[in-house]
């Protein structure tokens, strides 16, 4: 494959340090070197952030919404967001936007979905949210009902870019019915790994802001979260039956739906 001569290989990109904690092999070695800085739950942390995803992506598409946009989807690792959903509501449209040129060079392995579906790639970034949504309304009726996803997106955005603002105009924009589903990384449950994880981030150029769970509840103003609520990733489960593990995740993570 001819990757884009926008990627740069020598800085770490916060897809590329994902994929390397998901055992990926789309990363290099300045990713590398950011992802074995992390403390070791992170890849834990990691694989129960997906899972998450996986989950919250059945629930969602268990409650028949066909049309999806994964905002942040970063390097694809299978089942994506359309295999899931797609599986469930074969003729699921899904929108993936991200702003990694690699991800971009790797979007033909999002492109392919169910005949009855449809997938397409947007080159687009969190930071202007009014222009992605446009550009998302090509292919997504605005006017029925999407699942946004901002999983581990969020905490790579400060305060002074204004990731309350960005999320308030993605959610103003879509239908009643429509679902935010969202993960952030915190240090609430491990406090102590805090100052390692910022350290590694910080060396990489990446810049990271880790949020207490009030904070992360502010992202969800207006909207009902569906139980069991704002929990930490791997704790967030629809079968009642199911005990989640003992041991908490790095993620809070939350699905709500639009009043």
């Amino acid at each position: 494959m001819s990757y884009d001569p926008r990627v740069d290989t020598s800085r770490p990109h916060p897809a590329r340090v994902y994929d390397w904690l998901l055992g990926g092999v789309d990363n290099f070695p300045a990713d590398r070197a950011v992802g074995e800085g992390l403390p070791a739950a992170a890849r834990q942390n990691a694989r129960w952030n997906r899972q998450f995803m996986h989950r919250a992506a059945r629930y969602v598409a268990g409650r028949g919404v066909r049309q999806y946009l994964d905002v942040g989807s970063g390097i694809p690792t299978e089942p994506n967001l359309h295999q899931v959903v797609q599986g469930l509501v074969p003729s699921a449209r899904v929108v993936y936007a991200d702003n990694d040129p690699l991800v971009l060079a790797h979007s033909a392995a999002l492109l392919v979905g169910t005949p009855e579906g449809a997938t397409h790639y947007l080159d687009a970034d969190v930071r202007a949210p009014g222009e992605l949504l446009d550009r998302a309304g090509d292919f997504l009726d605005l006017g029925q009902p999407v699942a946004l996803s901002l999983v581990a997106l969020l905490h790579f955005l400060p305060e002074e870019q204004d990731p309350y603002g960005v999320v308030r105009t993605l959610v103003s924009r879509l239908a009643p019915g429509s679902y935010l589903v969202l993960t952030h990384g915190t240090a609430d449950e491990h406090p102590e790994l805090e100052e390692t994880t910022k350290d590694s981030y910080r060396r990489g150029a990446i810049p990271l802001r880790m949020r207490t769970r009030h904070e992360v509840e502010r992202f969800f103003t207006g909207l009902d979260l569906v139980a069991p609520g704002l929990v930490t990733a791997n704790y967030w489960y629809q079968d009642g039956d199911r005990v989640p593990p003992q041991e908490r995740s790095g993620f809070w993570a939350g699905v709500a739906r639009v009043p």
